[in-house]
């Protein structure tokens, strides 16, 4: 099984060069993030016919033909808001292209929209993809399932797995979530890239297996790699605790055993799961307000002088017009250096974030209060952009839904609507309680040096929370780690989480600890909250922070 998309708008060649590089049975692709629930939204109050990720429809203009020759199968949740709109729009290009295909799709996920919300749709499991591969379907589209899912469904009709094949279907899950995002298990966003070439990863490979341990791997001839690292860092991103719960089974992470299998090839196996829990996960999308931005830019001598002029004046602009926005944020980023050999390096950038309810107070309260400066402050005054009317912003929200209340149905290619029945087993999530550390490192000289020299680490968004997962390659250096990078000393390498929650999961078995740091993302990506919105830098900042070391450790060859 190969993914050939890890989100709306990855590499469009992919689908081609996934079909053609090399043997499958099962091509997937994950068009949907929370981002992208809001982004059709909004698109299909424009258009109600659509709703779907066009950029897949576009895909299979040549990738159908290319599928039915080589008997591949297509699974994707591109269908997103309409994945029968979708379906429709796939036989109609199929008729054009002249490939006979069967077109079938899995809906239900979508909930009541609450007044004032734009989507609402559940998180469905792979049982809908596996009763439509089973009716003979080529081509399956969804809307909101797991990204685990587009694996879990397909390995399972394969295979013929049962709802109470717990190990199994965790295995596959762990697969399913190694490929979710792409080339990121090959190489792309990792923290050791410096030690391969990863200038155009390929896309990566799941070879699975009956009881539902797999190899992870990528087609020969493509670039980046897959190793023990590159696994590591995605199962780690945007997961918690050791129990990593789904619709169709609760995957033990803490159970995962990784393996080298060879060149680009990386055994998973040991994944034990249990009942999934009786509740579905749901994310619903709204407006949220509107957002603007100014960045001024500060150069040369006075900078925190300049900053603090320049933010009472436009606070008392906004005083005078008798409307603050409802948010005012402020940051000063220091990025100039001292006696700079260029204007560029000699400045800082001051950045002015106002969000409200209404367009007028972010729109041209904001820009009046700029632009009117623009000759009465401080010395060198000028912003990189003229501030705009403003935008929407949105608002992602997490909500949990008795998964007995919600219809999965499986559209198969003849029309007939099935009902996919529930897991019978449910097991309520719980915390899984902190296994032991190993031993303290033995005690000895130590050197101040910026984590990353050490561990690697990926972070991520879900909602409002970030996820900061840190993992390093040998046992010693776990022996360190375990111990050495605590809660409260996550907290001060990183001051920015000072004040909120931050949990700490370890996992042994990938010598790893998982992170999870909750609100510093305020509403989610869509609302813009902070200058990283999606946490995706969180992990490298953690990395480049320096704490003691021991010696031993930094003189170990990478």
């Amino acid at each position: 099984m190969g993914n050939a998309s890890g989100f709306y708008g990855d590499r469009f060649d992919a689908l081609r060069e996934m079909l053609t590089g090399g043997p499958l049975d099962v091509l997937t692709g994950d068009y949907l993030a929370e981002l992208t629930m809001l982004i059709l939204g909004r698109g299909r109050l424009k258009d109600p016919e659509r709703g779907y990720a066009s950029t897949f429809l576009r895909q299979l203009e040549e990738g159908l033909g290319l599928a039915h020759e080589r008997g591949v199968k297509i699974v994707s949740n591109a269908g997103g808001l309409n994945p029968a709109g979708l379906a429709d729009a796939i036989r109609e290009l199929a008729g054009k292209v002249g490939v006979p295909v069967r077109v079938a799709h899995v809906e239900g996920d979508g909930l009541p929209v609450p007044e004032g919300f734009l989507t609402a749709n559940a998180y469905l499991g792979g049982a809908g993809i596996a009763a439509c591969l089973r009716a003979g379907a080529e081509v399956v589209v969804t809307g909101r399932v797991t990204d685990a899912a587009l694996v879990t469904g397909p390995a399972a009709a394969h295979f013929g797995w049962g709802p109470d094949d717990h190990d199994a279907l965790a295995g596959a899950v762990v697969a399913g979530h190694v490929l979710e995002c792409g080339t990121q298990a090959t190489g792309g966003n990792y923290a050791f890239f410096r030690d391969h070439d990863i200038r155009r990863p390929g896309f990566p490979l799941a070879e699975i297996h009956a009881d539902g341990s797999s190899v992870i791997t990528k087609h020969d001839g493509t670039g980046g790699v897959v190793d023990l690292g590159t696994v590591t860092a995605q199962l780690l991103y945007e997961t918690g605790g050791a129990r990593y719960a789904g619709p169709d089974v609760t995957a033990r992470l803490d159970t995962v055993r990784l393996t080298r299998d060879g060149p680009d090839r990386v055994g998973i196996s040991g994944v034990r799961g249990e009942a999934p829990p009786p509740t579905l996960k749901a994310g619903l999308t709204r407006l949220g307000g509107w957002r603007n931005e100014v960045v001024l830019v500060l150069t040369g001598l006075d900078i925190e002088a300049k900053a603090r002029l320049v933010r009472d004046q436009v606070e008392d602009a906004f005083e005078r017009a008798g409307r603050r926005p409802r948010e005012v944020r402020w940051e000063l980023s220091r990025t100039d250096r001292a006696d700079a050999g260029t204007e560029e390096t000699a400045s800082a950038l001051l950045r002015l974030v106002v969000r409200d309810r209404e367009q007028e107070p972010v729109g041209r309260a904001l820009s009046g209060a700029a632009i009117e400066l623009a000759l009465g402050s401080y010395p060198g005054f000028h912003l990189t952009a003229p501030p705009g009317k403003g935008a929407p912003y949105g608002v992602f929200e997490a909500r949990y839904v008795p998964a007995k209340d919600v219809e999965h149905v499986a559209v198969l290619p003849d029309g007939t609507r099935l009902t996919v029945g529930r897991p019978v087993r449910t097991r309520p999530l719980q915390d899984v309680g902190q296994p032991p550390l190993p031993p303290p490192s033995d005690p000895g000289p130590t050197r101040r040096a910026p984590l990353g020299r050490v561990a690697g680490a990926r972070s991520g968004d879900k909602g409002g929370d970030a996820n900061v997962g840190v993992w390093v390659r040998d046992g010693e250096a776990w022996r360190w780690l375990a111990h050495a990078l605590t809660v409260e000393r996550f907290r001060q390498l990183l001051p920015e989480t000072a004040g909120l929650t931050v949990v700490r999961h370890v996992l042994p078995n990938l010598r790893a600890l998982n992170f999870t740091v909750h609100g510093l993302l305020g509403e989610g990506v869509a609302a813009q909250h902070r200058f990283d919105p999606q946490a995706k830098a969180l992990g490298e900042w953690l990395r480049a922070r320096h704490l003691e070391i021991p010696v031993a450790l930094l003189e170990v060859p990478a």
